[in-house]
């Protein structure tokens, strides 16, 4: 039996999209940089797996890629109390630590154009570990991580991908000739799509190359599904992605009510830091 610790398990954040979807804020920002609350949504996503456990973060840039590594740059002057003498060396006294987030952040340019297969392989050689978590910087969900881990070292399979029913945007209704004989307000959709929140083994890098052009989701997924290798994790609690402005103002209106599905920081109890595993992938 291998223990894994999720402070040892780097987790690689796509952070470098254009977010054209949502051009009226991205334009002036990069879409991982988009607020819900006082706080972007790659904040929001990182204190996910941080809850867990997790603190090596990978971010794989391009879009604006400088006001992300200014962002974090200057965290902790934007959320702690401190007093600033404006003679000498200027710098600053902080009163609290609010700011002090238990994470290492590794700033990656991925290029402005290269789409996210592309991202991912150009991020490789600062992944040091046999397993990794990999997620996009537009999705929130309340995940249970380690869950989605110990499943993935059960299935041991190269890739895990975490399959959601998001729910439909509008009503359906069950017709009988010119009579609705039930109305369902925003279902959920009963086939199961991509939610991001992937684990993989390193060897899905066998999957890609150095094609800038090349899609995550297109040839190398596909080709894993296609050998067998793509395990499925079924996520049933709350999962969103933030594509348009729709979402963009559901998400924030989740958060300004005190009870965002996703804030699981705030209320839920956080599993032990190791992970027990039985083979899987990684001991191939």
């Amino acid at each position: 039996m291998t223990e894994y610790h999720p402070c040892d398990i780097p987790v690689v954040i796509l952070a470098g999209g254009q977010g054209t979807r949502l051009r009226e804020v991205t334009e002036r920002v990069p879409k991982p940089l988009v607020e819900i609350g006082e706080k972007p949504i790659l904040w929001h996503i990182m204190k996910l797996y941080s809850h867990y456990g997790f603190r090596r973060f990978i971010l794989c840039l391009g879009y604006k890629s400088w006001l992300i590594k200014q962002f974090f740059l200057n965290y902790r002057e934007q959320v702690c109390d401190f007093t600033l003498e404006l003679g000498g060396e200027h710098a600053p006294v902080f009163h609290d630590h609010n700011g002090d987030e238990d994470w290492s952040i590794t700033f990656v340019e991925t290029g402005l154009n290269t789409m996210t297969g592309g991202r991912l392989w150009r991020v490789q050689d600062y992944i040091d570990a046999p397993t990794f978590m990999f997620t996009y910087g537009d999705g929130l969900g309340s995940v249970d991580i380690p869950a989605l881990l110990d499943f993935h070292r059960q299935e041991g399979r190269v890739a895990t991908v975490t399959g959601v029913r998001p729910t439909s945007r509008y009503g359906e209704m069950r017709v009988d000739g010119r009579r609705a004989v039930e109305f369902t307000e925003k279902p959920s959709s009963q086939a199961h799509v991509s939610g991001g929140f992937f684990v993989l083994e390193r060897e899905f890098f066998n999957y890609l190359d150095d094609d800038p052009s090349l899609y995550f989701e297109r040839r190398p997924l596909i080709t894993c599904a296609s050998e067998g290798e793509l395990a499925v994790y079924e996520h049933e609690g709350f999962w969103m992605g933030m594509d348009t402005p729709r979402d963009f103002t559901d998400l924030n209106e989740m958060w300004a009510s005190g009870r965002a599905p996703w804030k699981l920081w705030e209320w839920d109890v956080p599993r032990p830091g190791a992970i027990a595993a039985n083979g899987g992938a990684a001991a191939r």
